[in-house]
């Protein structure tokens, strides 16, 4: 079963017991797999994100939309393409219902 929770970040618990309250900013390097401190004196730490290479983590909502961004992508210009083929099919039905009287009533009060 599939829960989408917040991962927690291994590096960050690393790089706050290596340097404590000397940590300026943290960032995530998701290419490395690590995460990057930079601390009161200007220097620069990191520390791996996973405990063991092969540990698969909890989906989260970023990681899921991050991973199907193509397929979700697809899904919504597939509804919006049926929606707009939706709306021309009823006004040209519509359109093709209309009764001669209306249509002249309707251009007659048009040109005003």
């Amino acid at each position: 079963m599939i829960t989408l929770q917040r991962r927690q970040l291994v590096g960050h618990d690393i790089l706050l017991a290596r340097h404590g309250n000397h940590i300026c900013s943290m960032r995530l390097d998701r290419g490395n797999g690590r995460v990057v401190a930079l601390l009161d004196d200007g220097s620069v730490d990191s520390a791996p994100n996973l405990i063991s290479p092969g540990l698969r983590l909890p989906d989260t909502l970023q990681s899921v939309l991050r991973e199907d961004w193509k397929l979700f992508a697809g899904l919504s210009a597939a509804a919006a393409g049926l929606g707009c083929l939706m709306v021309a099919a009823a006004s040209a039905y519509s359109s093709s219902m209309v009764d001669p009287e209306m249509v002249q009533l309707l251009s007659a009060y048009s040109a005003y």
